[in-house]
């Protein structure tokens, strides 16, 4: 293969997704669906959608009645000795709840059972984050091990070339023992480059319960990608939710400010005289103190609050976007700018570099320093896809890229 065939192939590699052959590859939308599928944290939302519905059935069930039982003059002196002159009753007795509690009970356990329905669309965009980054992780990953691999495969080959001089008595003999050197540090790095690519492997996996060991991914870094430019419908749906369970709270505080009557009746037994009579009665409060002010004011208040803070905040994620957006274009147009223009630049160099060193032109210290310049134009690839890569999860996590799958997932 020519040197010329080895830059090209090395500019390409570093952009295009490295692969093994045999493996299926993995798409990110397909990992998505599989972290989705039994996720802990997916389960946990699911359950306090469980539990907001619950309370939602109790929250519509009237107060109990109560039967009491009341004893009079049972035992006493003279004639009021133990049970002649006693009177028993027993009263049934029912509250009757004024002010529309029972309504506003409901309609608050309905918002709150909306507000934990949308917490779980914004549970599975988080989720959808956490493996997009975990997934580019990966496709990073290979390519640093193909870098790495190409380091290597050059710094034998100087190893070579170095040897031939020493022994030629061209050149002294620490020539060869800093190639060795530079051969041992690239097996380092390529070592090490190995370790993180199977790490990445083995969180992503992590994500549904699997090995990371065969794993393989389609895809590739710096790719356009075209996201919503409106934050996710999600959080939107989120903050509205808890608007109008705020809201509620607001109705439901004032049907408590409405004093409950209590009535009751029954039936009293004179053991004395051996007659029945029926006894009746209502309770109710004296509404002079006590009208629930505070807590309307308060519910108020926090429904005013949470108004605020969704418009602080969605202007607060329009802002960030635009910002995002932009960060991530230069990133992708500073690696692209490495990729086509630097790095065969370098490449190229060292090639020339290498073959006036064959013919006595430079010294070894001429070609590492050549062979340094392709490593840390690579390292700079590197650090802009990693940039690229943190930018690009931010846009479609508050884009809101994989809203509707999630959306359809919870729906079904």
């Amino acid at each position: 293969m020519s040197r010329l065939l080895a830059a090209a192939l090395l500019a390409g590699a570093l952009y295009l997704p490295a692969g093994r052959a045999g493996a299926e590859p993995l798409t990110l939308e397909q990992a998505i669906a599989r972290a989705s599928e039994g996720a802990p944290r997916l389960q946990a939302v699911e359950a306090a959608v469980e539990a907001a519905r619950a309370s939602q059935t109790q929250a519509g069930v009237r107060p109990n009645p109560t039967v009491t039982v009341t004893g009079e003059n049972i035992a006493g002196s003279g004639r009021y000795g133990f049970l002649p002159q006693a009177e028993i009753t027993a009263s049934y007795s029912q509250m009757l709840e004024r002010g529309g509690k029972r309504d506003a009970r409901t309609a608050w356990a309905q918002r709150d059972v909306g507000v934990a329905e949308a917490s779980t669309r914004v549970t599975r965009l988080d989720l959808a984050a956490r493996v997009e980054r975990a997934w580019f992780d990966v496709i990073i990953a290979d390519e640093v091990v193909w870098a790495a691999k190409y380091r290597l495969k050059t710094e034998r080959e100087m190893q070579a070339e170095a040897l031939r001089r020493v022994r030629g008595y061209k050149d002294p003999l620490f020539v060869e023992t800093r190639a060795a050197a530079r051969v041992a540090q690239s097996e380092i790095a390529l070592h090490e480059a190995k370790r993180r690519e199977v790490a990445a492997r083995n969180v992503l996996a992590s994500f549904w319960g699997g090995s990371g060991e065969g794993l393989e991914v389609a895809g590739g870094v710096l790719t356009e990608v075209k996201s919503p430019l409106a934050i996710a419908p999600s959080d939107e749906a989120f903050e509205t939710a808890k608007i109008a369970r705020a809201q509620a709270a607001v109705t439901l505080e004032q049907s408590r400010g409405v004093q409950d009557y209590t009535v009751s009746g029954g039936v009293r037994y004179l053991r004395g005289t051996g007659d029945v009579a029926l006894v009746t009665g209502i309770t109710i409060p004296i509404g002079r103190f006590d009208r629930n002010q505070g807590n309307i004011e308060r519910a108020q208040a926090e429904r005013r609050r949470l108004e605020f803070e969704a418009e602080a905040d969605r202007l607060e994620r329009l802002r960030r976007l635009a910002s995002l957006r932009a960060e991530a274009d230069a990133s992708r147009l500073r690696a692209d700018a490495i990729r086509i223009e630097v790095l065969p630049k370098a490449v190229r160099t060292l090639d020339q570099v290498r073959e006036g060193y064959r013919r006595g032109g430079f010294t070894f210290r001429d070609v590492q320093d050549a062979a340094d310049a392709i490593v840390e134009v690579q390292e700079q690839w590197i650090a802009a896809a990693n940039q690229w890569r943190d930018l690009q999860t931010e846009i479609d996590r508050l884009s809101g890229r994989f809203d509707a799958s999630a959306r359809g997932e919870t729906e079904q």
